[in-house]
């Protein structure tokens, strides 16, 4: 990743991953600030001005530790050491909660955050699965802070349970040699080639993605797949079929054992909308009148007439192409 400028708490250089950004990133602009949650000359750039924050690196330490109880791939969401991504989707959901700010934050007290983790996963009824990857891309965060290649070893050694995280990137090479037990459930995004490469921007190609998941399972990690988010656009049908007949020819049998896909229909936002016209105008528009419908706190999602046709199609086309996968959940 390239950045331009960064944002600091001051407190955050007395940690050790602090001291290694500063010297990482030492040629760069270094502007103190209050607090990461905070930024008030950046809160008001306007829309147009969103890809260039996106260049910025926020430093801090994370204050909030709360668990949040989960009922899907996961058991509790963790917040971790990281949040927004450099990346660009269109329709990213970090973009409602953090509107223009959804700019890479690395949170630089990772012993803390790791050693909380460890101990909440002996504290549990039974063995559960920590999904720490909901506020950010780990895998793209890690090219920056190695902070996986330490977390994974530490928690296999000595945590109780599973860790997972999803990404839309390639760069596993660091952790296919990792001491990982089985332990961390590593969980691939993806989309037609199409929507990548129109809304997905700054992430990686699809069969980079593919060879990555591949790589990934041949290393003994337990794999996972999402198809997400699924896009509504004209002729999705067959973007969406030629992205499983993909999948079909080109997952590895180790990958394809026992693989949970999760389905996640697109939900939009209100805020983002007005982002993209301002920083994106040639952008595809994600918007539709007639698909989609008021969802809460200022997002859109796909009427109901829509959504069922969608969810029969995934699950016809998953059944007889990749037999051997199942469906953990469509939403």
């Amino acid at each position: 990743m390239t950045f331009t400028t960064v944002y600091y708490e001051p407190d955050s250089l007395n940690y050790p991953l602090g001291k290694q950004l500063r010297e990482q990133y030492k040629s760069l602009p270094w502007i103190p600030i209050e607090s990461h949650n905070r930024i008030p000359e950046l809160t008001a750039r306007d829309n147009r001005d969103f890809a260039r924050m996106k260049q910025y690196l926020i430093i801090g330490t994370r204050k909030t530790h709360r668990y949040v109880e989960n009922q899907k791939i996961s058991d509790y969401l963790v917040p971790f050491t990281s949040s927004g991504c450099s990346a660009m989707c269109l329709y990213c959901y970090l973009v409602c909660n953090y509107n223009k700010c959804s700019y890479l934050r690395l949170f630089v007290n990772r012993e803390q955050m790791l050693d909380r983790l460890i101990r909440t996963s002996h504290k549990t009824g039974s063995p559960c699965v920590f999904e720490i990857g909901s506020n950010s891309d780990l895998l793209l965060e890690n090219t920056v802070t190695q902070n996986l290649e330490q977390v994974i070893p530490a928690f296999a050694k000595e945590g109780r349970g599973q860790l997972t995280f999803p990404t839309k990137f390639d760069m596993v090479e660091p952790l296919l040699s990792l001491d990982h037990r089985g332990k961390t459930i590593f969980r691939m995004s993806v989309n037609p080639n199409e929507i990548i490469r129109r809304v997905e921007l700054g992430t990686s190609p699809l069969e980079k993605r593919i060879s990555a998941l591949n790589r990934m399972a041949e290393a003994g990690y337990p794999a996972g797949l999402l198809i997400a988010p699924v896009i509504l656009l004209d002729g999705w049908k067959t973007l969406y079929g030629e992205l499983i007949d993909q999948l079909a020819d080109t997952l590895s049998g180790k990958t394809r054992k026992s693989l949970p896909i999760e389905i996640i229909l697109m939900t939009y936002s209100y805020v983002h909308r007005a982002i993209n016209q301002d920083a994106f105008p040639n952008a595809v528009e994600l918007y539709s009148a007639e698909q989609m419908i008021g969802g809460g706190r200022g997002k859109y999602r796909y009427r109901q007439e829509h959504r069922e046709p969608a969810e029969q199609f995934f699950r016809e086309q998953l059944a007889r192409k990749l037999p051997e996968a199942h469906i953990a959940y469509i939403c």
